[in-house]
């Protein structure tokens, strides 16, 4: 593996001659903004399709909410169109080739900082051209790990009636192998070894579906070594979740306890913490704050607490008609309770990304707190505003041991 800093013209030839490559090209991925601009889209991916008119360059570009799929010629075509989303500025280039993987990072000073890795003898990938290709699974239905969980039958198909699970699993995958990768490119989240593996804890891990699934998913798909620990308050889950995972041989281990008092021997380089219910969702933020995590990716459940304490306090002119009827002060408790923890997140150090985790359709409750330790906190002028507007005291921000308002 090599790693070198160089003038940005110098690093974006290299991806340049990398993605037109139609012979060696496996997939590109641009994401991430500089820090004087941001790109017109979310995320671009890249890779070579072989249509009836020939073979094509197939870009694939993502908004906020859709994909947008276009195709150019090999050729000229190609070529402009490369150039054009390389002069867009995006913050990290992933391109992955026959025999190499080479990263780009645009530096805070506009250099590019690059590494290149050659494959591993026994990691060879050869490109996909086909068109209309199956959708990637993240992890295949006949993975044992479904079996194991009850998700599948004996023939590693899903049931028809756990099949809103399977997908639920697939999406949060999705999202927690963009945000280690992004989290990586930027330098926040050290590269594991088998010396020192990534460190995972689920805080509220229940009966483990997106416990194991993660563990599996990067393990195996990545090949990261993971470390994995989960927390549950019962002990039968403890118990069912350690018998899964000697029977899969996965390197995981179980505590019961809450997860204010869950002890760890190592502090956790990324922590999840999906559908904790209530205020549980804010001792699991409270947690990572205090063990400095890299990555935090919180689901949470419902937010009686803020909610209650709505009814309670009096509202302010003129916003009583938000919490006057109880389903219109129970939605808005849910988006001011998630307001305030990603503030408070943010005053710590933290990126903080409020986006959905699964579809609507699957589970009313697809909120995710995405959140990125980089250092650079934000003032908490907005969260004591808000606070003191509605006259409320948020258990994240008592956990963090913040004065209630007006003290």
């Amino acid at each position: 593996m090599s790693s070198r800093t160089e003038t940005l013209e110098q690093g974006l030839a290299r991806v340049r001659e990398d993605l037109l490559a139609d012979d060696r090209l496996v997939r590109a991925v641009a994401s991430g903004k500089r820090r004087t601009a941001a790109p017109g889209w979310r995320r671009v991916e890249l890779r070579w399709v072989d249509l009836k008119a020939g073979r094509h360059l197939q870009v694939v570009r993502y908004d906020a909410t859709q994909a947008h799929t276009s195709n150019h010629l090999l050729g000229d075509a190609a070529g402009a169109e490369v150039d054009r989303l390389l002069a867009e500025p995006f913050g990290n280039w992933t391109v992955e080739t026959t025999d190499r993987q080479l990263s780009l990072r645009v530096t805070k000073k506009g250099d590019a900082q690059v590494h290149a890795a050659k494959r591993q003898a026994d990691a060879e990938a050869e490109p996909t051209r086909d068109h209309d290709r199956a959708k990637e699974r993240m992890l295949p239905e006949g993975d044992p790990l479904f079996a194991a969980l009850g998700l599948a039958d004996a023939k590693g198909r899903i049931k028809p009636s756990r099949m809103a699970k399977y997908r639920q699993v697939e999406d949060f995958l999705r999202i927690l192998d963009r945000s280690i990768a992004d989290a990586r490119a930027r330098g926040h989240l050290r590269r594991p070894t088998p010396e020192e593996p990534l460190r995972v804890v689920d805080l509220g891990c229940g009966n483990g579906y997106l416990t194991f699934a993660a563990h599996r998913f990067l393990s195996e798909r990545r090949g990261l070594p993971v470390r994995l620990t989960g927390v549950d308050v019962k002990e039968q889950s403890r118990d069912h979740n350690a018998a899964v995972a000697a029977g899969l041989g996965i390197d995981a281990s179980f505590v019961a306890g809450t997860i204010g008092d869950a002890e760890l021997p190592e502090p956790p380089d990324v922590v999840l913490a999906l559908h904790a219910c209530d205020t549980a969702t804010d001792d699991a933020l409270a947690r990572a704050v205090g063990w400095d995590a890299t990555l935090v990716l919180a689901a949470p459940c419902c937010h009686h607490d803020i909610a209650a304490q709505l009814r309670k306090a009096d509202s302010p002119a003129p916003y009583t008609s938000l919490v006057r009827d109880g389903i219109l002060r129970e939605r808005f408790a849910d988006t001011l309770t998630d307001a305030l923890r990603a503030q408070l997140l943010r005053s710590r150090g933290y990126r903080v990304d409020v986006m959905e985790f699964v579809d609507s359709k699957h589970t009313p409750r697809n909120t995710l707190l995405r959140a990125v330790r980089t250092g650079g906190a934000q003032p908490l002028d907005e969260y004591d505003d808000l606070v003191a507007t509605w006259g409320i005291r948020p258990r994240l921000g008592e956990l963090l041991d913040l004065p209630a308002a007006g003290a």
